[in-house]
Parts: structure tokens; sequence; C-alpha cells
């Protein structure tokens, strides 16, 4: 199929462009359909996005909810469980697990967070920003090393 053989489907169509000011016979002459005077009926008319007419507008009548903590860290997180994919006397960091696809370092603004869920086999070495306790109690338990970077 090429560009020049797509057709709108059976019984359907393509509606024509309304042609405005094109005569009193078109149905859209003189004013072309905007009406008599009015603020939509001048050129560059209407009003901007949110104005409800001098009502006071919805987001102005919600309340405000909660707050953005400018000082938050964003670091990516994994467990222990996931270092299982390694081999033993491996060093772990954030470029290697984004390697294999364990963790996006986009997200990772503020490096590496290490959780303690799940089970670790492996005698590796652990290069991170941040461990939890359970984490590198996990990863010193089988022979590997917690380095805090």
């Amino acid at each position: 199929m090429k560009l020049h053989d797509l057709h709108p489907a059976e019984g359907g169509g393509v509606k024509a462009k309304k042609r405005v000011g094109r005569g009193p016979g078109s149905g859209t002459g003189k004013t072309s359909g905007r009406g008599h005077k009015g603020q939509n009926a001048r050129s560059g008319g209407g009003v901007r996005p949110g104005f409800e007419g001098g009502q006071m507008p919805l987001f102005r009548r919600l309340p405000k909810r909660g707050f953005t903590n400018n000082f938050s860290k964003q670091f990516a997180q994994i467990n222990v469980s996931a270092l299982n994919c390694f081999k033993d006397g491996d060093t772990v960091n954030l470029d290697s697990l984004a390697e294999r696809g364990l963790v996006n370092k986009n997200k990772a603004k503020d490096g590496l967070r290490v959780l303690g869920n799940g089970d670790l086999t492996v005698k590796v070495t652990v290069q991170a920003a941040h461990f939890t306790k359970s984490a590198s109690e996990k990863i010193e338990a089988v022979g590997g090393k917690a380095e805090v970077i």
C-alpha cells in the first residue's frame, strides 16, 4: 500500500472545509458565522484559557493541596535479590546495572540506593550512594563488600 492508494472507508469520507465569507448564497457570508458584534466577532477576539466570564475560575476555587519538597533526592533503587545475575567477584555500580537494563540511569540523579529485599547468593562488591541496613548486612554475610560512594 502506498500513500496514493489510501482512501476513506466505505460510507465514510472527508468532510469539506467550511469556506466562510463567500457571499450570501453560501450560508456563511457577511459575518462568516461569527454573529453580530461581541467579543468573539472581533479580530483577535476571544478569552484566555480558564476565563469564565468574570466568575471565579475553577482553578482558583479549588483549594491548594500538598507541597513539593525542593530538597528531595532521586535515587535509582534496586533490591539485593536482583544482584544475583552478576558473577562472583564482580563490581556492581550504577553503570553496570544500567548496562543490564536493571535501572534507569536518567532517573538516578542522586545515585543508587540498594534495598534489602530478597536473598543474595553471589559475592560481589557493590558501589552505591546509599544502602539500607538489611542490604549491607546481606551483602557482607555472603562475603561481599558494600562501598558507599
